[in-house]
């Protein structure tokens, strides 16, 4: 018992001069490490007579609980003095900027799809949703497009695999059949935008296979040209902030509107560079019509009761004139260097919240 005792008073010194953790460890591996003195002692208890265990047993275990808390004690006092010494000596100058953090940006496309939802909001619009992958009433037949039209060679559509008898699925290639399925599910007046990804096998400076589209439709009584006109002037006018955009409206052909109509929009040269706003030049940015009575008749409504008008614009074409970008394929490559340059700061992304009238 004395040699317990000695050896846990010298064990105990030892962990009392440690004055550095890297001591404090060499301490317990000696005492408590596989080839350790209290380990040694503790591996004689099974070879010892009951008897022998009842009395060493308890006095073993004694020193190995004395030894473990004061190793933890030990080195909480260590870790409290280094802490102690470093909170002395160390300053942080806080007058230095802080180092940048890296952080995401708000890809263009995102950005305008926010404008014109809120632009058409506060027109009185809401946002009408549907399946990127159609059937093919939905994206042709319901839209005054017949097997045989030859609007369908247009589209370049990427089809499915046909599966027995069952419609033949697709790619959307415009966001038309959102308002087929609006027209379908809910009662009139209607209201909406029509945003999302579409589809069409195509690929240049100014296309690329997968884009994004905006289309509006409005189905109410009394609707005429003079009402798509003056939806179109207010909405493009907010979204290029410019209160001299002139738009000129050119006879066209869509089968899913009588009459279809292209908009131009004015645009002045500055500096070598186009700029919407006056009437130097024109640029076409979106096709629109009256909605043709065929289709306003496929979705269970009476044409003799209500009228409406559509239009549809590339979301990216848009951006591309309000953000100066010359190069529609940009937006897909995922170029950090693009992305920095032309994205938007996510706690600091221009907003139009100020109204169409603004």
């Amino acid at each position: 018992m004395s040699d317990i005792a000695t050896l846990q008073n010298q064990i105990l010194a030892a962990i009392g001069a440690a004055d550095t953790p890297d001591a404090l460890e060499a301490v317990r591996i000696d005492a408590l490490g596989k080839q350790g003195s209290v380990s040694a002692l503790l591996k004689t208890l099974g070879q010892m007579s009951p008897e022998e265990r009842q009395v060493q047993g308890p006095a073993i275990n004694g020193l190995r609980e004395a030894v473990t808390n004061g190793i933890a004690t030990k080195k909480a006092e260590l870790e409290t003095a280094i802490l102690n010494q470093r909170l002395a000596t160390e300053r942080l100058d806080m007058t230095l900027p802080a180092p940048e953090a890296p952080h995401g940006t708000v890809h263009p496309v995102s950005q305008v799809m926010d404008e014109l939802a809120e632009i058409f909001a506060d027109m009185g619009f809401a946002v009408a949703e549907g399946p990127e992958i159609e059937d093919d009433w939905h994206n042709f037949s319901a839209l005054n497009i017949p097997d045989t039209h030859p609007a369908r060679a247009m589209h370049d559509t990427f089809y499915f695999p046909r599966s027995g008898e069952e419609q033949r699925m697709l790619l959307r290639t415009h966001t038309s059949p959102v308002q087929i399925r609006t027209m379908m599910a809910q009662e009139p007046p209607i209201r909406i935008i029509a945003p999302g990804r579409v589809y069409r096998s195509d690929s240049d400076a100014t296309h690329t296979p997968m884009f994004h589209q905006i289309e509006g439709l409005v189905i109410d009584k009394g609707i005429h040209l003079g009402h798509l006109k003056w939806t179109l002037e207010t909405f493009l006018k907010a979204f290029f902030e410019r209160d001299d955009v002139v738009l000129r409206l050119r006879p066209s052909y869509f089968p899913f509107t009588e009459p279809s109509v292209e908009v131009d929009v004015g645009y002045s040269v500055v500096k070598g560079k186009r700029v919407i706003g006056g009437s130097e030049g024109w640029m076409e940015v979106l096709g629109s019509g009256m909605v043709h009575r065929k289709v306003i008749e496929a979705c269970g409504l009476d044409p003799d009761i209500w009228q409406g008008f559509a239009f549809g614009t590339g979301v990216d074409r848009l951006a591309m004139l309000k953000y100066g970008m010359d190069d529609l394929r940009a937006f897909f490559d995922g170029d950090n260097r693009w992305l920095r340059h032309y994205g938007f700061d996510a706690l600091d992304v221009p907003t139009l919240s100020g109204g169409v009238g603004a």
